[in-house]
């Protein structure tokens, strides 16, 4: 069941839709007890994360195409070849009474594709290990500009982001400080180290129901280098800030961990701004939230400028591949210029909202050049009143995703008195 389910979940994503959503959907509509979805959700996930290394051995034993779901449990079935190959006719076996299961007619052409990748699969693995695309489970497109802007890191990001991703918590500052929020976990049997910024990265990730105070509001699970963002912008007591594009919640319910502020949380989106809300009610919190595009100013805003900013813009989401490993596949070479596009609007009309002498923090989760140090650059070319301060030192922080956290870019504008 498990594999036949996950088939089913890679299709939909080859297909064009988005993992997150189509997991939710398969969770609502088989409700069975037995099902393991932990199984299902790892091999979608790392059957995502080695996509087009499936997808070019299929591309040489399919005479014509299969059913998506067929395919995708097929794609399914050869990841588990490389990863427990000692486990080959087993995992065969479990393919074919998928496919029996989702195309009885098929399951011939399941099992003949399958048993002829096991007869060549030592020549078929060294000749995937040949090429870049598919030995380094990203798109070609992805590499190059990875190549360009990175030429002394970029197959270290690439293979970060061929791997599980790590999980963090933050600590409720108005409740704990780090070092306690340490010692509780290590009192129930939860190993963590404690971070530069105050996170607290898990040596093994766990259940949230395992985390003592977790639904109290003492923890929440958030990116170690998502933690940064509330530190850089460094909100003050009686200050006006304002957190763009906010959901899920987690930036925003840590600045106002950090201080006693007047907070506006934007959403477009209604459902993830419920969100928000729902995060900072577990947490004890509260914040004016917003229902509306940050870049329509006369719908939201009432004319005060804001202190600070958080700009933590919708991109490529290329440093978080690690946990929508769909994105990888699912985007083009030319969304690149379109994300670049929408960040440069979003940046100039919440510009008009800052005070002079505020303070806005730009952020993406894009490991992109276009989307980061050529943005800022782009944007203090238009904006003569636009000042780059530097954080911790540095004129820019790049956070490059690795084994404690995501990537991320952070860049420090002031307004001009």
């Amino acid at each position: 069941m498990s594999l036949s389910l996950a088939g089913q979940l890679v299709a939909a994503v080859v297909e064009g839709k988005a993992l997150t959503e189509q997991l939710a959907h398969s969770r609502r509509r088989h409700t069975a007890p037995d099902i393991n979805w932990g199984a299902v959700q790892d091999l979608t996930y790392g059957t995502l994360r080695d996509y087009g290394r499936g997808d070019a051995v299929l591309g040489q034993f399919l005479q014509k195409p299969l059913p998506a779901a067929l395919h995708g449990v097929l794609l399914v079935a050869f990841h588990r070849l490389e990863q427990r190959h000692d486990q080959a006719h087993t995992i065969v076996d479990q393919a074919v009474s998928a496919a029996a299961s989702l195309a009885p007619g098929l399951k011939g052409v399941v099992n003949g594709v399958l048993r002829n990748i096991l007869r060549r699969f030592d020549a078929l693995v060294t000749r995937l290990d040949a090429t870049p695309e598919t030995r380094l489970r990203h798109p070609d497109w992805w590499i190059r500009r990875l190549r360009a802007s990175y030429p002394d890191d970029w197959e270290a990001i690439l293979a970060a982001g061929n791997q599980h991703p790590p999980m963090a918590l933050r600590v409720n500052r108005r409740r704990l400080t780090p070092e306690a929020g340490l010692a509780r976990l290590a009192e129930a049997g939860i190993a963590a180290r404690l971070l530069d910024n105050g996170a607290l990265c898990l040596e093994r990730a766990c259940p949230v129901d395992q985390i003592p105070g977790f639904f109290t509001g003492d923890f929440s699970v958030q990116d170690a280098g998502a933690q940064w963002a509330a530190r850089w912008l460094a909100p003050r007591d009686g200050e006006r800030i304002l957190d763009a594009c906010a959901a899920p919640g987690g930036k925003t319910a840590h600045l106002l961990e950090l201080a006693d502020v007047d907070l506006t949380a934007l959403e477009l989106d209604p459902a993830r701004a419920t969100r928000i809300e729902e995060n900072l009610e577990r947490l004890g919190l509260s914040a004016r939230i917003e229902v509306a595009d940050c870049a329509d100013l006369e719908r939201w805003w009432d004319g005060r400028p804001f202190d600070r900013i958080l700009a933590d813009v919708p991109c490529s989401a290329s440093g978080v591949v690690r946990r929508h490993p769909d994105i990888k596949w699912l985007r083009r070479n030319t969304d690149i210029p379109r994300f670049a596009a929408q960040q440069a609007s979003l940046l100039d009309a919440l510009w008009r909202t800052l005070a002079p002498g505020g303070t806005m923090l730009y952020v993406t989760c894009s490991v992109f050049d276009e989307e980061n140090r050529s943005q800022i650059a782009r944007f203090c070319a238009r904006h003569a009143d636009a000042i780059r301060m530097a954080i911790d030192n540095q004129i820019e922080r790049i956070v490059l995703p690795g084994a404690d956290h995501d990537g991320f870019y952070y860049a420090l504008l002031q307004k001009h008195r």
